[in-house]
């Protein structure tokens, strides 16, 4: 990406947040490209679900990496240390999100399942973060298994939000972006496969590029 002019990289998936973006931001950035940036999505969230809740508790559902990793709890206690935090690895709401099952019987099976098992945690909860970007394209069915009190945080608005105060707060990034509004889908899996799984996500259809790492 940065070979094709982009300065500014949003890692836009929660695993690889966990597990990747701060080897990439301070192993990899320094040697490949000292000037750009790569940004993660838990932050923006982490940093204002305090507001959301006012019980103290949140919950999070996640793939089972994200979960694993404890980083939405690491970042959580960071602004809000007063919070108590349960988390819900939900293994296969990703594979019946990407193969367009959301809306089988077998998906509100595993969608309840996940939901109740995470309530039953800790019933107090009152705010629940939607950690993978997947997870928004189910938020209606998540919601119809929750208490009307329980606020689902999706990180969309969130992120673009907190990109927007970065590059204000980042006016040398800023003026490199070109606002023209352009649109490419580069992807190293193959094209037929990416294009309709994107396709669910961006609302019309999407045509990619193979990229060859």
């Amino acid at each position: 990406m940065f070979d094709r002019g982009c300065h500014l990289v949003v890692l836009a998936c929660n695993t690889a947040s966990a597990k990747a973006l701060r080897t990439i931001q301070q192993k990899d950035l320094p040697k490949l490209a000292p000037n750009k940036r790569v940004l993660g999505v838990i932050r923006p969230t982490t940093e204002v679900i305090g507001q959301y809740s006012e019980s103290g508790h949140v919950g999070v559902l996640g793939t089972s990496g994200t979960v694993n990793s404890g980083s939405y709890e690491v970042e959580i206690h960071k602004f809000f240390p007063e919070l108590k935090v349960h988390q819900e690895a939900c293994p296969m709401w990703v594979p019946l999100i990407e193969n367009n099952e959301m809306n089988s019987p077998g998906a509100e099976y595993f969608i309840k399942k996940h939901v109740d098992q995470l309530m039953q945690k800790d019933p107090a909860i009152d705010a629940i973060i939607l950690a993978c970007t997947h997870y928004p394209l189910i938020q209606e069915k998540i919601q119809r298994h929750l208490p009307q009190y329980v606020k689902l945080i999706s990180q969309g608005n969130l992120v673009a939000r907190s990109l927007q105060d970065y590059l204000n707060r980042h006016p040398e990034l800023e003026h490199h972006c070109s606002k023209t509004g352009r649109v490419h889908f580069f992807t190293t899996d193959q094209t037929e496969n990416f294009d309709r799984a994107a396709t669910l996500f961006y609302g019309k259809a999407v045509i990619s590029q193979h990229l060859v790492v």
